[in-house]
């Protein structure tokens, strides 16, 4: 297919494998942002790859698995209540809340919809204009055009049944905590493409000059992801400590202007709480006072409540890269996609779920 298979190349592969074996000459420790990109180095071994010394450490690019916890049970108790109909994204489904998760509900009757656009969700909500219907707003800078959008359109159609329960976050506040940690290793970051792509780069830019380390803006192929990987080791063998785009066949330095001003029409900037990492001052979005009427918490009469997460899951750390799923004990048998103690095991981004489709076998215990 033109324009996806020059990027899994086996030649081009090689030859940038040949070309950071002979930059790299320190140690050296890199995260991957996104979990789309994490499910590339898992599948094609890329990190195997790769010199040693060199390390790959994965982050908290996952959106399904870091939604708070408590934001899957206020999920599960909307798509419990008759009057309710949930609609989603299907990841979310089998999403672990602290009693139940939404797959659950769905098998003991609730009406839970699974649709591949949130514009469903509204179409929804006019043929069922005798139900209130719900739908669950994640994810990071790259859905949430589009979920601006559907509530934009729910408001021109003068929808009174349709509301949101918002929980998206966003990429850099969250790198920003992980730089200031006290025993970061992290020492150059690949950037995520697709939020990327709808934010442009600025952002990261102020992180560069902030931390002085490199960031490369990476797409999600494996030439992509070794070529990221080529720039960021030279730029710090070099002692630099810039921004660059790989992926530039699809990021623009200023994003994707139409999508940024919808979303900047609907949501606000907020605190947000991350699964697996906490608190992070203007993290995420809400919205807009004009919008309000929307927002499903609020409709609803839904109170904050602090939940635990099971004290057998290490997710908290493989979100933050200080561990990596086969470290944990339960890896591969009491949490595998079937009974998952964490979100990172059953998210089509997660850390976890790609270590158990792609290693699970090779790794001893």
């Amino acid at each position: 297919m033109k324009y996806i298979d020059e990027y899994r190349d086996r030649e081009i592969a090689h030859k940038l494998l040949a070309q950071i074996a002979k930059r790299a000459r320190h140690p050296w420790v890199l995260m991957e942002i996104c979990g789309g990109q994490t499910h590339t180095i898992m599948r094609y071994g890329l990190d195997e790859l790769l010199p040693p010394g060199i390390e790959l450490v994965h982050g908290p690019g996952c959106p399904v698995c870091v939604t708070p916890l408590e934001m899957i049970d206020k999920a599960v108790a909307l798509a419990s209540r008759p009057d309710v109909i949930l609609v989603s994204y299907g990841d979310m489904l089998r999403v672990p809340g602290s009693k139940s998760d939404l797959l659950r509900v769905k098998a003991q009757g609730g009406d839970i919809r699974v649709v591949y656009s949130p514009m469903e969700a509204v179409r929804i909500a006019q043929s069922n204009p005798q139900r209130s219907v719900v739908f669950f707003a994640i994810g990071f800078e790259t859905t949430a055009p589009p979920n601006a959008m559907a509530v934009w359109q729910a408001s021109r159609l003068g929808l009174t049944n349709f509301s949101v329960l918002v929980s998206h976050v966003i990429v850099p506040p969250a790198i920003r905590l992980l730089l200031n940690q006290p025993g970061n290793r992290v020492q150059g970051f690949i950037a995520p493409g697709h939020v990327c792509t709808v934010m442009g780069a600025s952002e990261y830019e102020a992180l560069v000059r902030e931390f002085r380390l490199p960031i490369v803006i990476g797409g999600f192929e494996p030439v992509d992801l070794l070529q990221a990987v080529l720039m960021l080791i030279a730029q710090l063998e070099d002692g630099r400590a810039e921004l660059e785009n790989q992926y530039s066949r699809s990021v623009l330095a200023e994003g994707n202007l139409p999508a940024r001003k919808i979303m900047e029409d609907v949501f606000e900037v907020c605190d947000r709480k991350w699964r697996g990492v906490g608190p992070i001052s203007r993290s995420g979005y809400r919205l807009r006072r004009e919008f309000a009427t929307f927002d499903a918490e609020q409709r609803f009469g839904m109170d904050e409540a602090g939940v635990d997460e099971p004290a057998e899951c290490i997710s908290a750390l493989v979100l933050q890269g200080r561990k990596k799923p086969p470290d944990c004990p339960a890896f591969g048998d009491r949490c595998t996609p079937q009974t998952p103690l964490g979100a990172p095991m059953v998210s089509t981004e997660g850390a976890c779920a790609a270590y158990y489709q792609y290693r699970r076998h090779s790794i001893s215990r």
